[in-house]
């Protein structure tokens, strides 16, 4: 059982005091750690004035849509599904390094519709504090649609929501970060359904051989894989590397690497850092 210090407990009210000030909220709901501690706490201090709802296009990871499905089973919680067209938008496929603004103001544009329609008084992210350490162009389209962050404005760090989530049992409570799919093609290149359709198998046929934490980046025939450190001799065995490389292959990617510097998030924003 996870120990909770009184601060942490403090933040958890504060967010529930926050979360009841809405009297109606629309979590945006990708079934990460952050968003289904959101959706959890709504969902106890809201009902069904609390909706969770998933935008689902290709760029979302087919792993990540089962967990949300299969958390909101779980809990009772309230939840829908919007599919955004993000790929109709040639500001997003063309995958400039604010990619993720494009995505996020389809997003926010469908839950703005939704909310009024619903009459629906608040949308929400589970954007935390530590967030605000990482390159996220797509937190200005939060500001410009009047997104609410509670987790951030009740102070509440990724440590904080992953002890208080297992307090309360819910499955994400340690699920490794994700994002989405578009994430793992380098800025400038062309997004396409055709190559996240091929990441996501790779990434799922890694997750089936039991690594937790994966990344597979796509550099057109190559897929160059981030596996976290404490698990890279696992995947740098022969036996390992041989099947990692034949289920890749057959996928479609002609050539299979693995990265020696192991997981680390948003490895493509580096190439910023150096123009």
């Amino acid at each position: 059982m996870a120990n909770i210090s009184q601060d942490e407990g403090q933040k958890e009210q504060k967010l529930r005091e926050l979360i009841r000030s809405f009297g109606s909220v629309i979590i945006a709901f990708s079934g990460g750690a952050d968003s289904a501690y959101l959706a959890y706490i709504a969902h106890s201090e809201l009902g069904d004035r609390a909706l969770a709802v998933t935008g689902d296009s290709a760029s979302y990871p087919s792993f990540q849509r089962n967990l949300a499905e299969m958390l909101v089973n779980g809990f009772g919680i309230m939840h829908e599904i919007v599919f955004t067209e993000e790929f109709a938008d040639s500001n997003y496929t063309s995958n400039p390094p604010n990619r993720c603004y494009f995505c996020k103001s389809e997003l926010y544009s469908k839950l703005d519709q939704l909310a009024r329609e619903r009459s629906f008084n608040v949308v929400c992210d589970g954007t935390n504090v530590d967030d605000g350490s990482d390159y996220r162009p797509g937190r200005q389209a939060a500001r410009e649609h009047g997104v609410r962050s509670p987790l951030a404005e009740c102070g509440m760090t990724k440590a904080d929501i992953r002890r208080q989530s297992r307090l309360a049992k819910l499955p994400t409570w340690d699920e490794p970060a994700s994002a989405c799919l578009s994430s793992r093609i380098p800025y400038g290149e062309i997004v396409t359904i055709e190559k996240l359709s091929m990441v996501d198998r790779a990434e799922n046929a890694l997750k089936a051989a039991g690594f937790r934490q994966v990344r597979v980046r796509c550099h057109g025939e190559v897929a160059r894989i981030e596996i976290a450190r404490e698990e890279l001799s696992r995947a740098m065995t022969p036996e390992m590397s041989s099947q990692i490389t034949g289920a890749l292959k057959s996928i479609g990617f002609h050539y299979v690497t693995i990265d020696l510097d192991g997981y680390r998030m948003g490895s493509l924003n580096d190439s910023l850092q150096k123009s």
